[in-house]
């Protein structure tokens, strides 16, 4: 066996974990699908009762899908280690021969799939809903703005898998936090430029901003100061991702050495 199908066949074992997850469990997949179809519904009910034009729609819900890719990303590889932290086997786990990309990798994977399906159901019903029809700029933007909406939820996940490590299940109060400081700064609902001055530039280190500001520009929004906000929120999503598995590494090092790992298990 090749050293590649070796590396494969350990991701595999961990996309069939949560999918095992996603099956067994009621509630994850509820997560998936329930609460962005309720926060596009709710949100798509408010532009109506404030009368908006087709362009304030466009605006807002590309906000509503773009937050519901990232949290929904995020969701598979965070379980990967909280549901092994709840169920007392991470020792076990990490005992066998693997290494945290083979976690990481196989939860993302699954992960892309959810993304990818709440993308679709969420521009179908938007269109059919409120007309908002998302796919219409093209499959290069849409590719464009999808991956590196991933790109930032894989960061996002690895980061709460990182404080899995130091605190254990209550880590999954960190995944909550990180959407919400998105929500209030990466204008989800709104424009950066309605936030004062210090949060805008807070806001300038989000890759998500860049994303929307990329996307917005195909309805006629500003594309921001940059002029190349593609670019840029790839660059952020990549530090941001380099960053997570950094602190994952260090954090999983530190709780061998401590024995925080072995009490996990207990």
């Amino acid at each position: 066996m090749s050293n590649l199908q070796s590396h494969l066949i350990r991701i595999n074992a961990f996309f069939f974990k949560i999918w095992l997850i996603t099956k067994k469990r009621v509630f994850h997949l509820f997560e998936i699908l329930f609460w962005p179809a309720i926060g596009l519904v709710s949100v798509g009910l408010l532009t109506r009762f404030l009368h908006l034009d087709g362009d304030m729609v466009a605006f807002v819900l590309i906000g509503v899908i773009a937050l519901s890719i990232v949290q929904i990303g995020q969701l598979d590889i965070s379980y990967v280690i909280l549901y092994s932290i709840w169920n007392k086997s991470l020792k076990q786990e990490l005992a066998a021969p693997v290494s945290m990309f083979h976690l990481i990798a196989g939860s993302w994977c699954m992960g892309l799939i959810h993304a990818l399906l709440v993308l679709f159901l969420l521009s179908a019903f938007s269109a059919y809903a409120f007309g908002f029809r998302l796919l219409q700029q093209g499959i290069i933007p849409i590719i464009h703005f999808f991956c590196g909406l991933l790109l930032t939820s894989a960061a996002v996940g690895i980061f709460v898998c990182a404080l899995a490590f130091r605190f254990g299940g209550r880590a999954h109060v960190g995944a909550n936090s990180i959407v919400s400081v998105m929500i209030l700064l990466s204008g989800i609902y709104y424009p950066v430029e309605v936030l004062p001055r210090p949060l805008q530039m807070v806001s300038a280190i989000l890759p998500v901003t860049y994303f929307l500001e990329y996307f917005r520009s195909f309805y006629g929004f500003s594309a921001g100061a940059t002029g190349h906000p593609l670019v840029l929120g790839y660059v952020l999503a990549i530090l941001y991702v380099t960053a997570a598995a950094g602190a994952l590494l260090v954090a999983v090092h530190d709780s061998k050495k401590s024995g925080i790992l072995l009490k996990m298990s207990e």
